[in-house]
């Protein structure tokens, strides 16, 4: 996952040799852990965009159809997927549009509340949601360049932060 801009040194540990230089000890390892997920964030991003841009997708829409790919009936509540995806209502919204105009998916009126909306994956929304998530588990799920014991570490370690954050109540439960 090396690219022509690979730095020399780690910027992240020269932030954080600033901090302590600057009477920020105590906040220096924080600030350096925060710091390099957000990169590590970036890294992945930039490159699962890449696996999904010959379906002509952006990994938030990818995550829409999957999850939709997911349920028995393939399709969910628009509200719903918003929860579940926690992402604003708006992001969801503008997400189907760009799925509707590319035929993966289409909206339905919920029978028993018209004003509520159903997103519903298409034939060829459930084809390029399962050709997407092959070429993400090749190209990259498969590829991170984690060790499987890092892996471990990091869906545990990151699993309780999110947990005592808010980000959901029951406790972490393996796969």
């Amino acid at each position: 996952m090396s690219n022509s801009r690979t730095l020399t040194k780690d910027p992240i540990a020269e932030a954080q040799r600033n901090w302590v230089r600057n009477g920020w000890e105590e906040a220096s390892g924080p600030m350096a852990a925060v710091t390099a997920i957000m990169r590590v964030q970036q890294i992945l991003l930039a490159e699962a965009e890449q696996v999904l841009k010959p379906f002509k997708l952006t990994f938030a829409r990818y995550e829409l159809i999957a999850l939709l790919s997911f349920t028995r009936e393939q399709q969910m509540l628009m509200k719903r997927a918003s929860a579940l995806l926690q992402v604003h209502p708006t992001s969801v919204t503008n997400a189907v549009d760009r799925l509707e105009d590319a035929g993966l998916v289409k909206r339905e009126p919920l029978k028993t509340d018209r004003r509520a909306m159903t997103i519903v994956l298409t034939a060829q929304g459930k084809k390029t949601a399962a050709r997407a998530t092959q070429a993400l588990n090749q190209d990259l799920f498969l590829r991170t360049g984690f060790e499987p014991d890092e892996v471990d570490s990091l869906i545990s370690i990151l699993s309780r932060f999110r947990a005592r954050s808010g980000d959901f109540e029951d406790a972490p439960t393996a796969p």
